[in-house]
């Protein structure tokens, strides 16, 4: 029998205060797990490899907002069918 062993890779941590993270890092998040980007590649190569990261990252950050918007248009009916035409109206101006 061998002892094995479980290696993590890099592990980080980004904490906030009384609040989550903005669609901002989580695109960043994201697209950095989609796109390396090989410092010992040919400098034309990471010119290219930024230009299209750069397109990840605003492809990303789209459908994360969308997403929020109709998640909050998803609760915010929910609250309006259950009477709390209020608490909707809060949800949808956040």
């Amino acid at each position: 029998m061998t002892d094995s062993f479980i290696q993590l890779g890099q592990v980080t941590v980004s904490t906030t205060n009384n609040k989550g993270h903005d669609p901002e890092f989580w695109a960043t998040q994201v697209t950095n797990k989609i796109c390396g980007i090989s410092e010992g590649a040919p400098e034309h190569v990471r010119q290219q490899a930024r230009a299209f990261k750069n397109a990840v990252y605003a492809i990303v950050l789209r459908g994360i907002r969308s997403g929020i918007d109709s998640d909050r248009t998803t609760v915010a009916g929910l609250l309006r069918g259950q009477g709390q035409g209020d608490m909707a109206d809060i949800i949808k101006e956040l």
